[in-house]
């Protein structure tokens, strides 16, 4: 993919037309609405028989014994040429080759393997060979600075890094920084085993020559549910940040908590279009597609996403609230310029009131509408943020599903989705079947921090025991950090967080702390606090922008400014110097966590008897 997800910019997305020639489609069912007395239809209520896997190993090759010449991943080697279809036996083959030359010819048996880069194949390839039996796995934000990802590098103890062609640069300056890493593999890439570099291809090509042998040893490798296979650093690589250790168990258990509430099938096709670093989309958005059979379709860039979705023909789309923010009002936008927005908002009533009595003629009504999103989406996932109430019921009314799913990298990330039985538009979902989510000291509200005991919860952070216990109850519950509530049928509700995360508008979470931690070092601030400002004035007014300004509130260390400054600054040269050291700081971070605001506070912070900030507080001042 094309785009950076952490400072997500949506193009001008354009969609055809919208004539809602369609509607002529009533006369031809020859219904009067008016005259209908509507019976609602009888609803499922109960969850799914669900799966029950260990592994993913075990679902993996179930899919791949039952379903082997059905579409597995999609990719574009090229934009201008069609979408490469590669078949569920092609991508078993690849898996077990690619792993066969792991251990065979890296003897990278139980180590540990970074991967970075864009969506491709290679990455689906990579990462699921290292579920398969090879080591632990940790997924890298390719917009790391080079900095960090050395630092990852580094904190992880990998001894392989499997990097796209397009982070070649980085490698290149970082290399000789990491002696530890024994082999630097570039996907897309022939290149033979020549010192530390190999081609992720080579090593395929190799590995089959070595299964075509005899050699099924990779295939046959017994994997512990309950062992370490995947490392995921939370924010960043300072001291501040964590790495969730996930094992087979929890990704599995994501699996079966999705098939109780939502059905897949062998003909469905999931659109990528999120990073896959992220366990949201390579759990859901990967890993459980193929657990059903169904595809994945790569979009190759937001700039192509219409064209991609068009071509591809999705069923189903994970996405962030901006994203499906972005494609709902756009839509709107050409409705309007039609002058069709009263006649759509007619049509949503009517064929809301015949589907409820069995009739459902929706995607006949808005075809124009699907035409320009594939034209089979039926399924539209929104997580990582709050999104707008009315958006959702908007597609709802157009026919789509609207799911919302809640959870966290420590969660694999699945602890609530929406059934798509019992659809609930502004909850975070329902408490998956294998969970409890329970409130911790609710107020007058019913509202508190979520506690969350599941199988998909994390073994743990990654060496640091002792951030482990503070967020795990003697119960075995996860503090969640998030404020909310869950109601009478399990639904749940996030009202706050209080874990001081920033969450911008696409989902990435911001950890102030890390921030503060590196803004603290700079001599001439005394205290610092970072959080995320709403937007004021004339960017307030901007309506696609209501993205929160990462903002620090400094109290000056007036003796060292003197002591290295000089006497007498003025309020601006004050203001102007700390300014300067900030930005010097933006450049180690990713662009997303810059610090675009800077306001010099006088005094004191309000703190606890522990002496912490009081950090709501201080916002609300």
């Amino acid at each position: 993919m094309e785009f950076n997800l952490n400072n997500l910019k949506i193009p001008k997305i354009k969609f055809k037309k919208i004539k809602m020639d369609s509607v002529e489609e009533l006369d031809e069912l020859k219904i009067n609405p008016e005259n209908f007395k509507p019976e609602p239809i009888k609803k499922r209520t109960e969850p799914y028989e669900h799966t029950n896997y260990k592994t993913v190993k075990e679902f993996f090759y179930k899919a791949c014994e039952k379903y082997p010449e059905e579409d597995c991943i999609l990719e574009k080697p090229d934009k201008k040429v069609p979408y490469r279809i590669y078949t569920f036996k092609e991508f078993y083959e690849d898996v077990n080759a690619l792993g066969t030359a792991l251990i065979k010819i890296l003897n990278q048996k139980d180590k540990r393997v970074v991967i970075i880069g864009e969506t491709q194949y290679d990455w689906y390839l990579s990462y699921m060979s290292m579920l398969c039996g090879v080591g632990v796995a940790v997924p890298v934000d390719r917009e790391l600075p080079d900095n960090e990802l050395e630092n990852v590098i580094k904190r992880a103890r990998a001894t392989t890094v499997i990097y796209s062609p397009r982070k070649a640069d980085s490698i290149k300056k970082i290399r000789d920084n990491v002696p530890d890493v024994k082999y630097f593999v570039e996907m897309k890439s022939n290149k033979p085993l020549e010192g530390k570099d190999v081609g992720i291809k080579n090593l395929v090509e190799t590995g089959k020559k070595i299964v075509a042998s005899g050699d099924d040893s990779f295939s046959k490798i017994e994997i512990d549910p309950e062992a370490f296979k995947v490392l995921i650093f939370t924010s960043g690589t300072t001291s501040n940040s964590k790495g969730v250790m996930l094992c087979n168990r929890n990704l599995a258990e994501n699996i079966n908590a999705i098939t109780a509430y939502v059905r897949i099938y062998p003909t469905d096709r999931l659109f990528s279009v999120l990073p896959l670093h992220h366990t949201y989309e390579s759990t859901i958005g990967f890993l459980y597609p193929l657990s059903q059979g169904a595809s994945v379709a790569v979009c190759q860039g937001l700039r192509y996403i219409v064209s991609d979705m068009q071509e591809a023909k999705p069923t189903a789309v994970l996405v962030v609230p901006l994203l499906v923010e972005t494609i709902y009002k756009r839509i709107n936008e050409t409705i309007k310029k039609s002058h069709k927005e009263k006649l759509v908002q007619s049509m949503m009533g009517i064929t809301n009131v015949l589907k409820n009595v069995g009739i459902d003629i929706k995607r006949k009504v808005f075809k124009e509408i699907y035409d320009n999103l594939g034209g089979n989406l039926r399924i539209i996932v929104s997580a990582a943020a709050p999104v707008d109430k009315k958006v959702g019921k908007w597609y709802e009314d157009l026919g789509i599903l609207f799911l919302q799913g809640y959870g966290l990298t420590e969660t694999a990330p699945i602890a609530a989705v929406t059934p798509e039985y019992k659809t609930m538009v502004g909850s975070a979902g329902r408490t998956i079947v294998q969970a409890d989510i329970k409130v911790d000291n609710p107020n007058e509200n019913g509202e508190g921090e979520l506690l969350i005991k599941s199988p998909t919860v994390m073994l743990g952070y990654y060496e640091d025991p002792e951030e482990t216990k503070k967020v795990m109850t003697e119960d075995g519950y996860f503090r969640s950090g998030d404020i909310g509530y869950v109601d009478e049928d399990n639904f749940v509700f996030i009202t706050g967080r209080s874990k001081n995360v920033i969450v911008t508008q696409n989902g990435k979470n911001i950890y102030p702390e890390e921030i503060e931690g590196m803004l603290g070092k700079i001599p001439e601030i005394k205290e610092v606090m970072v959080y995320g400002k709403a937007p004021e004035g004339e960017q307030a007014k901007k309506k696609d922008d209501k993205e929160l300004i990462i903002t620090a509130i400094v109290i000056p260390n007036k003796e060292k400014i003197e002591e290295i400054h000089g006497k007498d600054k003025t309020e601006q040269e004050i203001y102007d110097i700390i300014w300067n050291h900030i930005k010097e700081v933006n450049k180690q971070l990713t662009s997303y966590k810059a610090v675009k605001a800077l306001e010099i506070k006088e005094g004191e912070f309000e703190k606890t008897s522990t002496m912490k900030i009081k950090r709501y507080k201080e916002i609300k001042k």
